[in-house]
């Protein structure tokens, strides 16, 4: 009996998932990594049911200015219907994190504020 299993035709294979990723528009792809990005950046300023349980300051500032980067360099490439919502939800990261702070950045130098410029409260 060989150790190895066979190829299953239920996981489909990366000629598969490449064809499907093709189908997909580079808005949703930019949209959806926003989300995520958004998303573990939540979790990692304890903003969720297990609050600080995940909360990790470091993460959630390498997420956030990430997440700013990707807005700042996608701008012209998204419209504002889908820009909008993602700065407001970027604009409340960075305001959380603020909050979280036990010595908060000057006005300027939050996660992201390279990006999008001072955030205040």
């Amino acid at each position: 009996m060989s150790d190895a299993t066979p190829p299953s035709t239920e996981t489909p294979g990366f000629d598969d998932m490449a064809r499907d990723i093709a189908e997909v528009p580079a808005v949703e792809v930019i949209v959806t990594v926003a989300v995520n990005l958004m998303s573990a950046a939540a979790v990692k300023l304890g903003l969720t049911e297990e609050g600080e349980q995940h909360k990790d300051l470091d993460e959630a500032r390498k997420l956030v200015q990430a997440l700013a980067g990707l807005l700042d360099a996608s701008a012209t490439e998204i419209s504002t219907f889908h820009a909008s919502p993602l700065r407001d939800g970027l604009k409340s990261l960075q305001l959380a994190f603020r909050e979280a702070s036990l010595v908060p950045d000057e006005p300027g130098q939050g996660p992201g504020e390279k990006y999008t410029g001072p955030v205040y409260g």
